[in-house]
């Protein structure tokens, strides 16, 4: 099997996420995508995030109805930071030795990943799939191969869906009292409302 993973707060999950998740399905054949909500992200470590239950909430609400979209509540589970690391190395684990890893991230983290916690370990676990964010450059490969060694051989560059939705947004327009609708599934919108989310 070829499965994706998606990791983030999702806080809340939006629509920008769902339509990464298709199109990684679309352009590379996987059979499923795992959404990975984190517990206690070590690079949020002081950041203010939604209690975990109403985060996987959001997130089940989501997928619901498709069915090769996948909730994974395995870096809930772990105790202390969470590393995507060691979330790979644990999913590897569980996994047949012919499944092939894919995760899925954008090109501002990509840029970033000589400052993640063992990025040589983990491009040796799984491939890298890096989407396009809106205000970010393509990242310059042969620079991150300098800081990685392997990494140009295990990162596929996606063009496309360009997403200029973010969750600090969308929390933003919740305080303001702003229409969220067509930014998050319609379930989610409900939800956030009917919880009174964000309107702290």
């Amino acid at each position: 099997m070829n499965i994706g993973i998606l990791g983030g707060t999702f806080d809340p999950v939006h629509v920008g996420h769902m339509a990464v998740a298709d199109e990684a399905i679309s352009r590379l054949g996987l059979d499923e995508v795992l959404f990975i909500p984190a517990g206690k992200p070590y690079l949020k470590a002081d950041v203010r995030i939604l209690p975990v239950e109403y985060r996987l909430k959001m997130v089940k609400l989501a997928i619901a109805g498709k069915p090769c979209f996948k909730l994974s509540t395995i870096e809930i589970e772990r105790k202390g930071p969470t590393y995507t690391v060691d979330t790979i190395a644990e999913l590897r684990r569980r996994f047949g030795a012919g499944d092939e890893l894919f995760f899925i991230f954008g090109w501002d983290k990509l840029i970033e990943m000589s400052e993640w916690h063992q990025p040589g370990r983990l491009i040796s676990l799984c491939r890298l799939v890096a989407v396009p964010r809106v205000g970010y450059p393509l990242p310059d490969l042969n620079s991150l191969e300098a800081a990685i060694p392997g990494l140009s051989q295990r990162v596929i560059m996606l063009d496309k869906p360009e997403i200029d939705i973010s969750a600090s947004m969308i929390r933003e327009r919740v305080r303001q009292g702003l229409s969220i609708s067509g930014l998050v599934p319609e379930a989610v919108e409900r939800y956030i409302k009917e919880y009174g989310l964000y309107r702290d």
